[in-house]
């Protein structure tokens, strides 16, 4: 399934609720898993971004779904790069070599 590293900004309401941050996480794994797609890992970071959050979904609509659904809350803003694999970026190379 392709990958996507989302970069995720708190919101002026996401600091106010910091405390509530793992159970969000919590939350959007399932919104995400019930997508047909999977949080592969979460992060709280410390620098230009608050979270990194790594998504596994079957398409980048399913991707766009979850991250729409995500933002609508409110409590984040998110950047989103799909994300190539070792064999993902062989095949890209062989494409690219001819």
């Amino acid at each position: 399934m392709p990958t996507y590293v989302t970069l995720l900004n708190w919101t002026d309401q996401g600091i106010r609720n910091y405390k509530d941050t793992a159970k969000r996480a919590e939350a959007f794994a399932t919104a995400v898993q019930k997508l047909g797609a999977k949080l592969l890992n979460i992060y709280w970071t410390v620098g230009s971004y608050d979270l990194v959050a790594v998504v596994e979904a079957p398409d980048d609509e399913t991707a766009t779904a979850a991250l729409l659904q995500l933002g609508g809350v409110g409590n984040v803003r998110t950047t989103t790069l799909r994300a190539f694999g070792r064999e993902e970026m062989d095949r890209i190379i062989a494409k690219a070599a001819g």
